[in-house]
């Protein structure tokens, strides 16, 4: 079943990387180049400034608003 998980931009956390939210979890894409796919993870403890946790799923759809932040 493929799910769609749509990321609400919040900001950069300490390392520049993107944080975004949805249904009050973060997210962060670790991998923000604009040549490159979304690589999106969960934030360690839901901390804003937390480390790159868990992926989310391969068949997830992900939408961006207002957009992709990238680099």
């Amino acid at each position: 079943m493929t799910t769609k998980l749509t990321l609400h931009l919040k900001g950069r956390d300490n390392w520049d990387r993107p944080v975004y939210e949805s249904n009050g979890t973060l997210y962060v894409d670790v991998d923000p180049r604009k040549d490159s796919s979304p690589n999106i993870h969960a934030k360690c403890a839901n901390e804003f400034y937390g480390e790159p946790n868990s992926p989310i799923p391969n068949n997830c759809i992900v939408e961006f608003v207002p957009y992709r932040d990238i680099w």
